[in-house]
């Protein structure tokens, strides 16, 4: 039970920083991304606090040995670099840049039933299926 209600909440707050922060408005990520035309840097600032925040704790949590609720840290090697992690990689920046979401603040902008939100979370579910219905195993 403790570990979900962490969960839970991390996940509040989480969505609480998006709304905070103007990631969960599309505009504003759109002309974060376009530098050529109309640029709002203002987003570099919520990027420069996350990548602070992540700096500050990754050196103490990698230290501990053991992450809290997992048996052990699943870390990335260059092996895992292929040609699906570029192509998936590549079609997330450009769908990012495009619709101006990615899935976290996709999913918190679905709340307010704005059909710009909606529409992305229902393309992004219908490309899980996808996915899992023809690629997972490939």
């Amino acid at each position: 039970m403790t570990e979900k209600l962490l969960v839970f909440a991390s996940g509040t707050l989480f969505a609480i920083g998006l709304g905070i922060s103007g990631m969960t408005d599309a505009n504003k990520v759109i002309h974060f991304l376009n530098p050529l035309g109309g640029w709002d840097p203002s987003l570099a600032f919520v990027m420069v606090g996350a990548i602070g925040a992540h700096l500050a704790t990754r050196f103490f949590i990698i230290k501990r040995g053991q992450p809290v609720f997992a048996e052990t840290f699943s870390l990335p090697t260059v092996k895992d670099i292929d040609k699906r992690l570029l192509l998936g990689s590549a079609l997330f920046g450009v769908g990012w840049a495009m619709g101006g979401f990615c899935p976290g603040p996709g999913l918190v902008s679905s709340v307010s039933g704005g059909l710009q939100a909606l529409t992305f979370v229902g393309a992004m579910v219908l490309g899980m299926i996808a996915y899992h219905l023809t690629l997972k195993d490939a």
